[in-house]
């Protein structure tokens, strides 16, 4: 992981809940040379943990006497479960406590991340998937989110604070198709964007959105017969309240439970079909809008023709909270009624 930049005002306490700041002081009159032992936990089986490399680099960064203090950990990228230890930390309360709520918050959202990501790469089966997280969340958390991303298993992004934190020269650099606003300059003309893209850009991979006219079909063969072996991909990101045009006057072909909503299977193979018979097996078909772990299952589970599948909100729901608790003072069991230190072989002193 590459080195973060954390905010000064952190040492200040301006991030850090009051009673924590107000134990640490406490403690720190009354008793000025205890020990205290304090280990994280949450409460799901077969979680991606990540987080572990922030909170070692802003305990390193805030801590006043981290070379004391003693840390054992699990590695980012590890399969956890519920109240399994995955970070052990002792030494002086007022050196590391007062950032109890800190570590929690960092690795509750980068291991949600973290587990949504693996969750989505393991549906994909085999297919690239791109983080489209820049859509879903605060821009601040794009550094974080996307490394997590990363250790989850996705290698394709879009923004490049998405990759500052990442240490691997295998993942490219990022990259995306064109917004609806392109295609809007251009008074809803699809060949004049994709010209336009393909004039500025002309070492980029020439991709198309072809879901303005909420005419995937008919568009998506119109830019592939335009460009030809030029156009790389084309990208499908249908609105989950539309039922595509060409779907809607051919609804006799389709069973009559069938979800024609939204990018769904039904629209993705008619346009993987036109553009075969018009001699376009070459073109990649990008979905997007809205897919999940279900949604993307149901795709490969009806071999769905996707080749790159677009995820956003998904991987940003965060639903798993960590916890912190002071469990050993002083080497002696002393910690709230039902949590105890837990003993662990598969954590390792790290310092």
């Amino acid at each position: 992981m590459n080195k973060i930049n954390f905010d000064k005002k952190i040492k200040d306490g301006y991030y850090i809940a009051d009673y924590f700041k107000k134990t640490s002081l406490i403690i720190n009159n009354e008793f000025p040379n205890s020990i205290v032992t304090m280990q994280f936990f949450q409460r799901k089986n077969n979680i991606t943990l990540s987080g572990i490399n922030e909170v070692i680099q802003l305990l390193e960064f805030a801590c006043k006497d981290y070379k004391n203090l003693k840390i054992w950990a699990l590695k980012d990228g590890d399969i956890i479960n519920a109240n399994e230890p995955v970070l052990k930390i002792e030494g002086n309360y007022s050196s590391f406590g007062w950032l109890e709520g800190m570590i929690d918050g960092i690795l509750a959202r980068n291991s949600c991340i973290a587990t949504n990501s693996s969750k989505i790469v393991k549906a994909a089966n085999g297919k690239p998937v791109l983080n489209m997280m820049d859509r879903a969340d605060s821009y601040l958390t794009l550094p974080s989110d996307g490394y997590s991303s990363w250790v989850g298993g996705i290698k394709l992004f879009v923004t490049e604070a998405s990759v500052e934190l990442i240490d691997d020269s295998s993942v490219p650099k990022p990259s995306g198709t064109m917004p609806h606003a392109l295609i809007q300059a251009f008074d809803g003309d699809i060949l004049k964007a994709t010209e336009a893209f393909y004039r500025n850009f002309p070492e980029s991979n020439l991709l198309s959105l072809v879901d303005y006219n909420n005419d995937c079909v008919r568009d998506s063969v119109k830019v592939a017969n335009h460009f030809k072996e030029k156009l790389w991909a084309i990208r499908i990101d249908t609105s989950g309240n539309l039922i595509d045009k060409y779907l809607e006057e051919n609804r006799n072909k389709y069973p009559e439970n069938a979800n024609l909503y939204g990018v769904n299977q039904y629209l993705i193979k008619e346009v993987r079909k036109a553009l075969d018979e018009s001699g376009n097996k070459h073109v990649k078909i990008i979905v997007s809008s809205g897919l999940t772990e279900d949604k993307i299952k149901e795709f490969e589970n009806n071999n769905t023709p996707v080749d790159i599948y677009g995820v956003g909100g998904y991987l940003a729901k965060i639903d798993n909270n960590f916890t912190g608790d002071a469990v050993l003072i002083n080497g002696k069991e002393q910690a709230k009624f039902g949590r105890k230190n837990i003993a662990s072989d598969r954590l390792k002193q790290i310092k």
